[in-house]
């Protein structure tokens, strides 16, 4: 285990409903209440300008004085920074003013929007001296951890759905992580851990490491606002699995407004699920404050949790942004994989279907408009998941190596 003694230290922490306050430790619940923990931030800390973040390295640290620590960060220092990149194309199939896509598909060192949580995560469980990391994970997660704790020297113990995608299996397993294949949802899983962390002393980062974890999400928003010129957008679009993802968005647009970093209005935020795993979106269609815990049944598995922690506050949200959610069926999700990729070059994994089907029907319905600038925020990439599209692109054609050969062929598409 290392020591505590560290030039790092975590925050202390509040309940995020009946205010209760914690001195910094690896909980995630209030005693009290069972609310959910968040970090608390000293009131008097200096808070850097545009130009101060913008001489920063290209990382998610440019914008340390809002993640959870007083201190130097010790491990993943390269995380962050994704490309936000503009899809004229993309925005005239929606039929809005203008769209980006934020593409964390090629974030490092994992290729997913986990790397952020997992990077603070990982220096809490640092900070507060755990010597093992882990987590329940539906595979991007799971891919997350296993490669931070690599390049922390951590061992890692990892825990996955039995019938989880071949290639995430690998994409974790590769790392060296003790991998774990566990008969039943994401929902078990989690209670194990829960169990694990209390029994060995584990810091599983999204369980009793989850306050910190999940304030690594807020830096795709001040990313967002940054590449954008220092403004926001108009509309937001996002994967929901935990929920997390959207709250934490909404926080971020919020604290650069209140330390004046930003122009413009706090966007509105949707929400985007599978049709087989949309218990949030489905909370926001019939109202009031009692989510209904669904039985995932989708091939977005990276995000089929069906009894998301963050489902109420998430939709929240979306109804006080003056947004709103939607799912999409499986094939609506094929075809936003391929959509994205041929109109924009970014290939995505299933989230990242989910949230460009999703954003065709908001716009098909209204909700998104010709005048608006929306951002996507695709998660994770299409490598990942490669087994939804393979049977539904086209077969290539084998010619000998002759050019009357390829000359009919051009003749033949026209």
């Amino acid at each position: 285990m290392p020591s505590t003694t560290t030039s790092l230290a975590a925050l202390p922490q509040a309940c995020k409903l009946c205010a209760t306050e914690y001195a910094a430790s690896p909980d995630a619940i209030c005693a009290e209440c069972l609310g959910p923990l968040e970090p608390m931030y000293p009131a008097n800390r200096v808070l850097p300008d545009r130009e101060d973040i913008e001489r920063r390295v290209p990382s998610l640290w440019r914008y340390k004085e809002w993640l959870p620590f007083e201190g130097t960060p010790v491990h993943s220092l390269e995380t962050g920074f994704t490309p936000l990149i503009e899809t004229p194309r993309l925005a005239s199939k929606l039929g809005v003013a203008r769209l980006w896509v934020k593409n964390d598909a090629v974030a490092q060192p994992s290729l997913s929007f986990k790397d952020r949580v997992v990077t603070t995560a990982i220096n809490a469980a640092h900070a507060l001296g755990l010597g093992v990391v882990g987590c329940a994970s539906t595979g991007n997660l799971a891919n997350a951890v296993a490669a931070h704790a690599a390049r922390a020297g951590l061992p890692a113990w990892i825990f996955i759905p039995e019938d989880l995608e071949p290639a995430k299996i690998i994409n974790t397993a590769v790392f060296g992580a003790n991998l774990v294949r566990v008969r039943g949802h994401y929902d078990d899983m989690n209670r194990l851990c829960a169990q694990l962390a209390d029994r060995f002393g584990w810091g599983i980062v999204n369980v009793n490491l989850r306050g910190y974890y999940g304030e690594g999400s807020k830096t795709m928003g001040f990313e967002i606002a940054e590449q954008l010129g220092w403004r926001l957008p108009t509309a937001v679009v996002a994967p929901m699995a935990g929920g997390s993802l959207l709250t934490k968005l909404r926080k971020a647009f919020g604290e650069f407004q209140d330390a004046k970093l930003v122009n413009g209005a706090a966007p509105r935020l949707y929400g985007a699920q599978a049709s087989g795993c949309a218990p949030i979106v489905r909370l926001v269609e019939r109202g009031g404050g009692a989510l209904v815990p669904e039985i995932p049944n989708t091939i977005a598995r990276s995000i089929a949790i069906g009894n998301p922690a963050d489902g109420r506050f998430a939709a929240m949200a979306m109804v006080e942004s003056g947004g709103w959610g939607a799912h999409v069926s499986d094939a609506e999700i094929v075809a936003g994989i391929r959509l994205l990729a041929e109109t924009t070059g970014v290939f995505t994994e299933t989230a990242g279907g989910v949230t460009v089907a999703a954003a065709l029907n908001l716009a098909r319905d209204g909700r998104l408009t010709q005048d608006d600038e929306v951002v996507l925020c695709i998660t994770g990439n299409g490598l990942k998941t490669t087994d939804v599209v393979k049977d539904v692109l086209p077969d290539s054609p084998i010619v000998d190596a002759r050019v009357r050969e390829v000359a009919a062929l051009v003749a033949s598409r026209g």
